[in-house]
């Protein structure tokens, strides 16, 4: 093989700023950093995003580390299917993953779904997030986006039943599902969670910390409770059916779509429901989970929304409908 037929990998990390600021029980941010990685091989560049996450121990520049350690396999013949071993779920993995998809989409001038036996991916309905503040903050900015049919709020504090009824009183129409990003103690679940329901609220996620979510299983649920931390990929779905409803499926944690889809099947054939969600990032980290929300009961990949600017050709929302990718972004 010449060496413009080798595959030549690129990595590097990337700055977008937000607007205004992301605010969860863990910190607030005013910039999405995320780290793209790209594989180019016979006149065509395969495209793939990430977004480190610290309550995971990743960093963006171990992340790029990582993701350069691959391109001596990648030359000597790693594929998708090989890279599952060669690197550990993660959000480098999903990066690798994803443009080796878009790579081989582009080379064979299939889409990615045509590629892994999917249908084609349809538009559809992406929450939209309200980030976590006193209540009358929460309110203001739910005000402004009661119009949007499914509104995720973000939750977290002392003032939690504050905060939910004062999202729905200026939503009165929106779907309501709640993340409180690890931040409820079992002391207050239960108060919580009826506060939630009064609110009307359709899904929680997350409530107590990974590893100390002993107390879901001792209760009654009065809606569906997601997992988000205490689930990564398919082998961190054991057990979870005491605990939880259903699963929030995001390509970062699963390493990929390769995993994502294949978690996904096996979620359901458990009889969980189906969750996708985002990090703060761009349309290039979307575009492959489009094929994940066509399963899901719950997509909230408003991720884009968040941003100052999205990347140019990024995925089309009109409102909180968003469409499939266009080849030229990914896939």
């Amino acid at each position: 093989m010449t060496s413009n037929q080798m595959p030549k990998l690129v990595a590097r990390i990337e700055r977008w700023p937000i607007a205004g600021t992301f605010t969860i029980s863990r910190g607030a941010k005013t910039e999405a950093v995320v780290v793209v990685a790209e594989v180019s091989q016979g006149g065509h560049t395969g495209r793939g995003e990430c977004a480190p996450y610290a309550r995971y121990g990743e960093t963006p520049e171990a992340a790029v580390e990582a993701i350069l350690a691959m391109q001596d396999e990648l030359r000597a013949g790693l594929d998708r299917q090989a890279l599952q071993a060669a690197m550990g779920a993660g959000a480098a993995r999903n990066a690798v993953d994803c443009a080796l998809l878009d790579l081989e989409a582009k080379r064979s001038g299939q889409r990615a779904w045509e590629l892994l036996g999917r249908p084609a991916p349809r538009a559809c309905t992406t929450a939209y997030t309200i980030s976590l503040g006193p209540p009358e903050t929460m309110a203001a900015a739910t005000a402004k986006a009661a119009h949007r049919p499914l509104l995720k709020i973000k939750l977290g504090g002392d003032r939690d039943g504050e905060r939910i009824a004062a999202v729905r009183k200026e939503a009165p129409g929106s779907e309501l599902i709640v993340d409180a990003n690890e931040s409820w103690t079992p002391e207050n679940l239960e108060r919580n969670l009826a506060a939630c329901a009064e609110a009307g609220v359709t899904l929680v996620e997350q409530p107590l910390p990974s590893g100390r979510d002993g107390a879901l299983a001792r209760i009654r649920r009065p809606m569906a409770v997601c997992a988000d931390e205490s689930v990564h990929d398919r082998a961190s779905l054991d057990n979870l059916r005491e605990r939880y409803d259903a699963v929030n499926i995001k390509l970062d944690k699963t390493g990929g779509l390769t995993e994502a889809l294949a978690m996904a099947d096996a979620a359901r054939a458990l009889g969980l429901e189906i969750m996708v969600g985002c990090m703060v990032a761009t349309s290039l980290s979307m575009a492959p989970a489009m094929l994940i929300a066509q399963q899901a009961r719950f997509v909230d990949l408003d991720g884009p929304l968040l941003l100052a600017v999205d990347r140019d050709g990024g995925l089309r929302y009109d409102e909180s409908t968003v469409y499939p990718p266009d080849s030229a972004l990914w896939g």
